[in-house]
């Protein structure tokens, strides 16, 4: 069994999180694969921008906000 990190980006409206997570290669079947904890670390990033709490979020990932170019 091996882990790499990997930047894993979630995006809800002019939000976008950079979340850093560990990628879990094995001979199973079911590899690659997050853990169950980064998987709620994701879910919690994702709620935090849905309710703009970026404190919240900022726990967590860093946080970037978009802007239309043209």
């Amino acid at each position: 069994m091996t882990e790499r990190k990997k930047t894993k980006y979630v995006h809800e409206g002019q939000l976008v999180a950079e979340v850093e997570v560990s990628i879990v290669e094995d001979d199973t079947g079911w590899s690659p694969y997050i853990s169950v904890e980064d998987a709620y670390k994701l879910d919690d990033v994702r709620e935090a921008l849905r309710q703009n709490d970026l404190e919240s979020a900022a726990k967590y990932a860093r946080i970037y906000e978009l802007h239309p170019v043209a």
